[in-house]
């Protein structure tokens, strides 16, 4: 029986939660600091299941990591946004802290599992947990670039009409404004967007997909998103538990992949049972790869800010 353990109650972590459960795809496990909060949302997340699929998938909620023994797999969803007054240092310091605490944890109880890390700023954290735990980085994997190229696909969907079924993107580099949209890898049923739209609206699409996060932050006032974060998890821990093989962009370690090294990124992963099997390398444009090593600069700048900011775990 698969077992995934999603650290962190809040909006994202609960609908992570509620896509693997509806999806019957493991057990699941949420954790929070807060009392009551994960037995909450387990429970009403159990009492679902008669109406959604009547799956008969066990959610707990835990305020320790004893009930999280032996998980297939672990999502840190925990962290904070970043409020009014706060700087980006602080932001970083305080998620830090919160990411390195709940690694260093959760692989005690579960030393085989496979991470998946969403905190933001995700690649950073990411690398982080990937220090912490000691692991392979096969079994450390960041989130946002499956979610990037879905909000892409969205908009491409939304632009011309078609169905977002026949829609495919593909969104590298980092989380964040420098993020790298592919025009000429993404398509609708085979079919390039170059050929189904002009490149000024091709552009437009391209940097409403780099604002993606701060458009619906915007509108919200008061949160961030969740239901597409949520999804997105859930598609990467699908294709790992059921040894899929997806070709899915997520922020993983180039070791000379795009002539990157040492660095947590997205880039083109296939995923299966064991995590990470292999980082498919696309014969970019000069104008791509200058802006994927952009991206990957400004990562490796937030790394070092990290740990500048970071007092060093006790063993």
């Amino acid at each position: 029986m698969n077992k995934v353990t999603v650290v962190g109650a809040g909006f994202v972590g609960a609908t992570v939660a509620q896509y693997i459960a509806d999806k019957d795809l493991a057990d699941v496990v949420i954790v929070d600091v807060i009392d009551g909060v994960p037995q909450g949302k387990s429970l009403d997340l159990m009492e679902a299941a008669p109406v959604v699929n009547g799956h008969d998938r066990k959610l707990v909620g835990a305020n320790d990591y004893a009930a999280t023994k032996n998980s297939d797999i672990v999502v840190i969803t925990a962290g904070i946004a970043r409020k009014p007054g706060m700087t980006r240092d602080d932001l970083l310091k305080i998620n830090a802290e919160i990411v390195q605490k709940v690694a260093t944890e959760a692989i005690k109880h579960s030393p085989d599992a496979i991470f998946i890390t969403v905190t933001n700023p995700l690649d950073v954290m990411t690398y982080l947990t990937w220090k912490t735990t000691k692991l392979p980085s096969s079994r450390v994997i960041g989130m946002a670039g499956v979610l990037d190229s879905a909000r892409f696909q969205s908009f491409i969907g939304m632009e011309t009409g078609y169905s977002v079924e026949d829609t495919k993107a593909m969104v590298l580099g980092g989380h964040g404004d420098l993020m790298v949209p592919l025009p000429r890898f993404s398509s609708v049923n085979g079919v390039p967007i170059t050929e189904l739209m002009s490149p000024e609206r091709i552009e437009a699409l391209c940097k409403r997909t780099r604002n993606g996060g701060a458009e619906i932050v915007e509108l919200l006032k008061t949160g961030s998103a969740y239901y597409a974060p949520g999804a997105s998890v859930a598609l990467m821990v699908e294709s790992i538990l059921k040894d899929k093989n997806r070709l899915l962009p997520c922020a993983v370690l180039a070791d000379g992949e795009y002539g990157l090294k040492d660095v947590y990124i997205g880039l083109p992963a296939v995923l299966g049972r064991d995590g990470l099997k292999k980082i498919v390398e696309l014969k970019l444009h000069d104008d791509e790869m200058a802006a994927l090593k952009a991206s990957a600069t400004s990562i490796r700048e937030n790394i070092d800010a990290m740990n500048r900011l970071l007092v060093p775990a006790k063993a």
